[in-house]
């Protein structure tokens, strides 16, 4: 069965004043995580992989080795990261629940040394790639950043947050300060309940 683009968990111009426009949620969810669908679907169509869900496809296409990966594994990784994307931002500014301030205060100090951190990785990250807030196979917090489409589902962890650091991701709203756009995202944007929900 082949996958679809999952509609987005709000409106596309829920998050303008938040500092996502609709115009960059038109690109981005409609045109870009779309073109992920649809690659992917072609590219496991009469596979070994054609049924297989994502997870496993990333699983068993991941090459740690590889410079660059192949189509079904960029195209799926792509696809299951941004239908994690689009659920780990909300309108409503939700507030942190306790137990997730209390583990991330336990990992990294504070919750600004755990922004600081993240806002780090994401910014540090060459070219393409993602940031993360990961729960790793000891059952610890860490912040990690991936190339391209590797995600924290390839190293056996559980993404807890993730941000997409492409330019497609913040180009039209914030140009070339990605910095910007990943304060913006941590301070305005993370649906931070969605966030302890995975943990």
């Amino acid at each position: 069965m082949a996958f679809e683009l999952p509609d987005l968990p709000y409106a596309h111009d829920a998050l303008a004043a938040k500092g996502m426009s609709a115009e960059t949620l038109e690109f981005h969810h409609d045109k870009h995580h779309n073109a992920y669908v649809e690659n992917g679907n072609k590219a496991i169509a009469g596979t070994e992989w054609d049924g297989k869900s994502l997870e496993e496809i990333i699983k068993g296409t991941h090459d740690a080795s590889a410079v660059a990966q192949s189509g079904i594994f960029n195209n799926i990784s792509q696809l299951w990261n941004h239908n994690q994307f689009w659920e780990m931002m909300g309108p409503n500014g939700a507030m942190m629940p306790s137990e997730l301030e209390s583990a991330i205060k336990d990992s990294f100090g504070s919750v600004d040394d755990f922004k600081s951190q993240f806002s780090a990785a994401g910014a540090g990250q060459f070219g393409s790639g993602w940031a993360w807030l990961v729960k790793d196979t000891d059952g610890s917090l860490k912040v990690t950043k991936t190339e391209n489409g590797v995600n924290p589902v390839c190293f056996g962890q559980t993404a807890l947050l993730g941000c997409d650091v492409w330019e497609h991701s913040y180009y039209i709203d914030f140009r070339n300060a990605r910095p910007k756009y990943l304060t913006n995202f941590l301070d305005n944007l993370v649906n931070w309940e969605n966030v302890a929900s995975r943990m």
